[in-house]
């Protein structure tokens, strides 16, 4: 069973729900409100041609999203702030102290100064509708979980399109070390600003995604698309170091928690390759970690980088099946020698089933719970911190596979639970359909259906599961959904 004090919720992003509602809840001063309507992307499908401004209408519907978690038994709703709203213009001239090395920032400190000058900079407005939105949240008996960066940046700090086709600019995002002052900036004022109505904080969700598909898969739609391994490493070390410059001026202002929130998969092999699984699940799982926990950082140690997460929020939806390839390749500090497997994991067709005979989502993603326990067994052991499943959900425009595959990640999690493991949350992807980035509408990942003409949000029957799951704090009552009709959950013991 779960505890009495297990959270159970789910996660959204401003920029996916936001907008949508009426004219005044715009925010065209994103890097992501200018890419999904760039011409060159639109002509060749690298977006789905949806706009945000027509989407879920959270900025002002708000009420009803809320009212509809606290009625089907969720204590906790993690969002975000966005930059871009607080400060739809730059802050460089707010000067605060920084030291570095020849290589990199090893502190920012930000004075009562510095946050009245940001003061003087940010959105009035924004700000007093964010503490509206948070104190309805708590009115209703949901605990606030506010990140600060879900991948979009103001555009005064990335100019995606700039960078897509290789001109001079200096706004490179997260590839201009310039970035983790601002951020630092940034998130000191969110502290200062909203910390009475926040329970708890996270950084970043999932910067390696960021990182991974802004440079290297460039195919994927996210921006800048481009293919270019030395602003990889850039974009990774500089938000790991964001994130460490952040939570040291964030823990100057308040005592709740502050983690990070990572996108982290299984890595198995086709012919069970132990030292090709640590070896790729070293950088991918737990190089960006290893650096904000142990202060191990690739090559080297930094303990300007060390101690600085009070919990891990986990990002998970499937697992990972690679190969040992013929070629190795060069990302600079490292090589690859390895390649994806089609027909599991992210790589199959999308609504039918797996090699493995497992069923798939709408996006093409395989259903693989027993990858969840795996990975808060492996992340329980290593890092020793407070972990919440920050996102876990499945593309089902139908609903017909949802209701197996939330019964089955809770019941890892439950499972997690009664072993010992530290794991405190879960917060599902997402409570309503909304702007899945790239794919625009096309993938409905909510507990609700989002009906985008009249912002209304209806329950589907997985989410009847979900309100039952957390009424009587256990998955039992659905255990034969884990064999039947799909043998969902293959695992023994």
């Amino acid at each position: 069973m779960f505890p009495k004090d297990f959270l159970f919720g789910a996660s959204m992003s401003g920029f996916q729900v936001e907008m949508g509602y009426a004219k005044g809840d715009l925010d065209p001063n994103t890097d992501w409100f200018v890419w999904v309507r760039e011409p060159e992307n639109l002509i060749n499908s690298v977006v789905s041609g949806h706009l945000p401004e027509y989407g879920v209408g959270y900025w002002y519907n708000f009420p009803t999203i809320h009212k509809l978690a606290a009625d089907f038994g969720m204590n906790v709703l993690r969002t975000n702030i966005e930059w871009s709203r607080i400060f739809p213009r730059p802050t460089y001239e707010v000067n605060v102290k920084v030291e570095q090395t020849e290589s990199d920032i090893t502190s920012v400190q930000i004075d009562e100064r510095a946050l009245r000058e940001l003061d003087e900079l940010a959105d009035r407005d924004a700000v007093e509708h964010y503490r509206e939105i948070f104190s309805d949240m708590r009115k209703r008996g949901l605990k606030v979980f506010v990140n600060l960066v879900h991948f979009t940046l103001p555009i005064w700090l990335h100019d995606p399109i700039a960078v897509h086709r290789r001109q001079q600019t200096d706004k490179l995002g997260w590839a201009n070390k310039r970035s983790i002052v601002e951020f630092a900036k940034f998130a000191a004022y969110v502290v200062w600003k909203f910390d009475d109505l926040i329970d708890m904080y996270s950084t970043f969700n999932e910067p390696n995604i960021v990182s991974q598909m802004g440079y290297v898969m460039s195919i994927s739609g996210f921006p800048p698309a481009i293919f270019d391994t030395e602003k990889f490493f850039a974009s990774f070390v500089n938000q790991i170091v964001a994130h460490a410059r952040a939570y040291d001026v964030m823990k100057t202002l308040t005592n709740k928690p502050v983690g990070l929130i990572y996108a982290a998969s299984v890595y198995e092999s086709t012919n069970s390759d132990v030292e090709l699984e640590e070896s790729v699940g070293q950088f991918m799982n737990f190089a960006f970690l290893d650096a904000i926990n142990s202060g191990v950082l690739l090559f080297q140690t930094r303990e300007d980088l060390a101690g600085k997460l009070d919990f891990l929020g986990l990002n998970y939806y499937t697992r990972t099946v690679i190969q040992r390839s013929a070629q190795e390749l060069s990302f600079g500090l490292v090589n690859m020698n390895w390649s994806i497997v089609p027909g599991y994991g992210y790589s199959c067709q999308p609504g039918g089933f797996s090699r493995d005979g497992r069923p798939v989502s709408d996006f093409g993603w395989e259903t693989y719970p027993e990858g969840l326990l795996k990975l808060l067994r492996t992340m329980n052991e290593r890092y020793a911190l407070p972990i919440y499943v920050t996102e876990n959900g499945v593309a089902d425009a139908r609903d017909w596979l949802r209701p197996y595959h939330l019964v089955a990640h809770m019941y890892a999690v439950e499972k997690a639970v009664e072993e010992g493991l530290n794991v405190k949350g879960y917060l599902h992807w997402s409570i309503v359909d909304n702007y899945e980035w790239a794919k625009g509408y096309h993938m409905k990942f909510g507990l609700a259906e989002t009906n985008y003409q009249t912002k209304s949000y209806n329950p589907r029957p997985s989410m009847y599961i979900f309100r039952e799951i957390v009424k009587n704090l256990s998955t039992e009552k659905f255990r034969s959904y884990l064999s039947s009709p799909y043998q969902i959950w293959r695992q023994k013991g």
